[in-house]
């Protein structure tokens, strides 16, 4: 049972990493290279989706690394999975404050209603995800590792 939480967790944090970076080096890259307006919707578009996926995500793999971690106390990787769960925990609290506001106005504008600086905007999103990504990359590392 231990082995199979283990193998689970690993899983949706590992497809949760692979869906980041893919946003963060392949959608970003592709909607910022659309002409404005359609650049501008999918973004908008994309922060709807996944604004809406994401949190369960998030907040669902930090709870199955809590679970391992009591489950797993007295295993030995334990220290391993504590470390990937403050990552992640670093990770949500990252998003609520620094990620999820611009998503929030991002998401709601059209090529009528967006500021003048939606790009920089973006542009500042874009920089934090990619810290973001790092640190989810080297949550889902230390699980791995403690798998082994």
């Amino acid at each position: 049972m231990f082995s199979t939480l283990e193998i689970v967790t690993t899983v949706v944090v590992g497809v949760m990493v692979g869906v980041e970076f893919s946003v963060a080096f392949i959608m970003s890259r592709i909607l910022n290279a659309l002409p404005e307006d359609s650049s501008q919707l999918g973004h908008a578009h994309g922060g709807r989706m996944l604004g809406a996926v994401m949190p369960v995500w998030y907040i669902g793999s930090l709870v199955l690394v809590g679970i391992w971690a009591v489950a797993g106390w007295h295993h030995q990787g334990t220290a391993l999975v504590v470390t990937a769960g403050a990552l992640l925990a670093l990770s949500v609290v990252m998003s609520v404050l620094l990620l999820v506001p611009i998503n929030n106005r991002n998401k709601a504008w059209t090529p009528e209603n967006r500021p003048e600086d939606w790009r920089t905007q973006l542009n500042r999103w874009e920089r934090w995800h990619y810290l973001r990504v790092a640190v989810i990359v080297a949550a889902f590392a230390l699980l791995v590792t403690a798998l082994s």
